[in-house]
């Protein structure tokens, strides 16, 4: 699923993957408040998707924390059958959206209900046209081409480890992996990528998000970090001839860990370190 063009002088919106487990305390909440900064601000106008979610409350949960923070309005989307995706009603306030939130939960529960239907592609026409779009979580995995569906744990990438299935597409560069760090997933993002070394592999710790600005480069917020895996340079992979189970030759992987204020160029794919604070 390709991202929607961006037309004429158009600027496309920035995307917002967020490792789950947010810090949601609103004296704090850097993550959600920079989420509404590049929403709008004041006037921001946040649609919120709770469909990955089994929790009846989650959607009330953020319309309350983005409230909090300040914006314009935040209403919740509840879509829990690919009927209500044709729900009009829900279809103009996502239109009026300055700002989209995919809550967590599980991400085949948003594929299966909003993959296809006019809700996905809204998604990737309102990001093409500027409005941020991001998710945490299941919400974060589903925002690029090709989503982690499910996978095994451990470091060691294994052939058949990541099964991938397809996102919501606004942007092909990047294989987002969540809650990385917390549950050893290196592994399997390194299995997706085998398949195909076009992307960048991004692995989003918990409470730290990838704000991938419209020229394509991502800045880390938040309190852990992110693991950039860079196979554009990868001169071997034995995926081919792996047999399911077995371990994956792979070399020339770059690998970046950045923390907050860290910086990665998806078109030049140099990191830059944060800046040093200085007394």
């Amino acid at each position: 699923m390709s991202p929607a063009r961006v037309e004429g002088d158009a600027r496309r919106g920035w995307i917002v993957p967020v490792g789950g487990a947010e810090d949601k305390v609103t004296h704090d909440a850097r993550i959600l408040r920079r989420f509404v900064a590049v929403s709008g601000g004041a006037e921001a106008r946040i649609a919120v998707i709770p469909t990955a979610s089994m929790l009846a409350d989650t959607g009330s949960r953020y319309e309350n924390l983005f409230r909090e923070l300040g914006v314009a309005d935040a209403t919740a989307l509840p879509y829990a059958e690919r009927a209500d995706a044709a729900r009009p009603d829900w279809m103009a306030v996502l239109d009026s959206a300055t700002g989209v939130f995919l809550t967590g939960g599980h991400q085949l529960r948003l594929s299966t209900i909003l993959g296809g239907t006019p809700v996905a592609k809204a998604l990737r026409r309102l990001n093409a046209n500027g409005v941020t779009i991001g998710g945490t979580s299941a919400g974060a995995a589903i925002l690029s081409e090709h989503m982690i569906a499910f996978g095994k744990e451990g470091a060691t990438p294994l052939a058949g480890a990541a099964a991938l299935a397809p996102g919501f597409g606004l942007t092909n560069r990047i294989i987002i992996d969540q809650h990385f760090r917390q549950r050893d997933r290196l592994g399997r993002l390194l299995s997706a990528l085998a398949y195909n070394p076009f992307a960048i592999g991004t692995g989003l710790d918990e409470d730290t998000a990838a704000f991938l600005d419209p020229d394509d480069r991502i800045e880390v917020v938040g309190s852990g970090a992110i693991t950039i895996v860079d196979v554009s340079a990868l001169t071997h992979s034995s995926m081919a001839s792996a047999g399911q189970g077995d371990p994956i030759c792979m070399t020339g992987v770059r690998l970046h860990i950045l923390t907050n204020g860290g910086t990665f160029d998806l078109h030049t794919r140099v990191a830059q370190a944060p800046a040093v604070a200085r007394d």
